[in-house]
């Protein structure tokens, strides 16, 4: 008899359960990595590198006279950058300081006046006191021609004359002194001239001091150091105040800020250790730490709010702003990450 030869199964057919199994214990392998790693890590790439910039605003109007720096130059901070014509404001300061001058001026002719109104006071005084003393004279020829009346032996005419000068003499006493209080207020009305004078005098130096102020608004300087970008001024352009005139990046505080899901959130905290990758630089990994979580998600800061009050509502995953602070970063470093640059964030929420 002849033997049966049994027939070889196809290799595609011997190999490819193999392959399943290998891709299935793989996928196994794979599966379990991942999710002891997530267990351990919450990651996003809906992140960018961000920093502070501080927009270059105008504070006085004028033409621009002077351009110091180029477009995307480093500066700073205080270094000039640009000029505007102060012509204009020269001139506010010099009139201002004219007026100042004339009330400086004034104070002291008001208090040459104070001066010599008080010198009329002792004279109005001495005479208040001659004038007292010429009625108590009065006033005892008086008593004693009364009593020589009395007695007959003056006569009533020579009595009338003494009563008279008695009157004259009170009068003379009223007048003396009614003398001394005008005097007494016209030094105070001199002195309250003064008064008004120094305020005149600090009314002007104000005025100085705002002139010389608005003079130094044409120029101005980087008010921190960091990369001039987004220049949007030309030499003889008209500038108003509050018109944004470029924009200084401060390269000194460079961060990032990644956008977490609402529920990536549950372990995270400040001062988790971050790994950062960015994607202009694959090759380099940076490391970081949660600095802070914002205090709305990122569609409460959008132009239009979602309002989920409406009947339309769908729920969606929000996201949460994340700042990440980097532990060191080299000033060259500093000036290659550009904010706006794309990155992975990457926090440590459990230890190994």
């Amino acid at each position: 008899m002849e033997k049966k030869i049994k027939k070889r199964k196809p290799i595609y057919k011997r190999v490819l359960p193999l392959v399943l199994l290998a891709i299935l214990i793989g996928g196994i392998i794979f599966g379990i990595k991942e999710y002891i790693y997530y267990t351990k890590y919450e990651s996003t790439d809906d992140a960018q590198i961000d920093a502070d910039i501080s927009p270059v605003v105008s504070r006085a109007k004028g033409y621009v006279q002077s351009i110091l720096f180029k477009d995307n130059q480093f500066v700073h901070q205080g270094d000039t950058l640009v000029i505007l014509d102060d012509r204009d404001y020269q001139l506010n300061l010099e009139k201002a300081k004219a007026a100042l001058i004339a009330a400086k001026s004034g104070v002291n002719v008001s208090s040459s006046n104070v001066n010599s109104t008080i010198a009329n006071v002792p004279p109005a005084e001495a005479g208040v006191n001659a004038a007292k003393a010429h009625l108590w004279e009065v006033k005892k020829t008086y008593n004693r021609y009364q009593n020589l009346l009395k007695g007959h032996a003056i006569t009533q005419a020579q009595f009338d004359a003494i009563k008279a000068e008695k009157e004259a003499a009170k009068a003379q006493l009223t007048t003396a002194q009614k003398r001394v209080a005008a005097i007494h207020k016209q030094v105070a009305s001199s002195k309250e001239q003064v008064d008004a004078s120094h305020a005149k005098i600090a009314i002007q130096q104000a005025a100085v001091d705002l002139a010389k102020q608005q003079l130094s608004y044409t120029v101005i300087t980087a008010p921190v150091s960091g990369i001039a970008s987004k220049r949007n001024i030309q030499i003889g352009q008209l500038v108003r105040p509050g018109q944004q005139m470029f924009a200084i990046v401060n390269t000194n505080h460079i961060y990032v800020t990644a956008n977490y899901k609402e529920t990536q959130l549950n372990d995270m905290h400040p001062g988790q250790q971050v790994t950062i990758e960015i994607d202009a630089f694959s090759d380099k990994k940076f490391k970081a730490h949660v600095s802070s979580f914002s205090g709305a998600t990122g569609a409460k800061f959008s132009l239009i709010p979602p309002n989920n009050a409406k009947g339309n509502y769908v729920k969606v995953i929000q996201r949460v702003p994340v700042r990440i602070d980097f532990d060191s970063l080299s000033e060259e470093w500093e000036k290659k990450l550009i904010p706006g640059m794309s990155v992975k964030s990457i926090v440590k929420i459990a230890e190994d």
